[in-house]
């Protein structure tokens, strides 16, 4: 799993230093309410479908694409469920990586969910009252997205 040809292209002017970095989460929801989740190649967690945005890329494309490019889901996004900060993230190799993170509440259109790249090591849809471990922040996330009509969570520092 590598990083965007753009973060190299980055990282080769910066090193590890701190990046700044868009990402988009998604909830995706299919027709029985079950949530789609994938297990991270890097880390072996389980979590919502995530990634970085490529230069310029409008969020919920670059969401749809991401869902797309690792589970071979095609989604739609709904709306905006929350926005916040993940980071300071730091990788093995030392980069170390912030991310405006908006997360999208999404619902299935079509595809078998499936490994579709090298960034997971599995994937499949979870009932919600039979979830794998999973971080604070995906589950919050989950919480919010099955409020039909609740109100853009804004993570705040305290």
């Amino acid at each position: 799993m590598g990083a965007p040809d753009f973060v190299l292209k980055l990282r080769e002017k910066i090193g590890n230093d701190p990046l700044w970095l868009p990402a988009v989460r998604g909830v995706v929801f299919d027709h029985e309410g079950r949530v789609l989740l994938g297990q991270r190649a890097d880390n072996g967690h389980w979590t919502l479908i995530t990634g970085m945005l490529e230069p310029g890329e409008h969020p919920a494309p670059g969401l749809v694409r991401e869902i797309f490019e690792e589970t071979a889901v095609v989604a739609e996004t709904e709306r905006i469920i929350g926005v916040g900060v993940v980071g300071p993230v730091t990788f093995p190799n030392g980069d170390v990586c912030d991310f405006l993170d908006i997360t999208f509440r999404c619902r299935y259109v079509s595809g078998e969910a499936r490994v579709n790249d090298d960034e997971s090591l599995d994937v499949g849809w979870f009932a919600l009252d039979d979830l794998p471990e999973m971080s604070a922040g995906n589950l919050e996330a989950i919480r919010l997205a099955t409020e039909p009509e609740g109100p853009v969570a804004y993570q705040v520092e305290d």
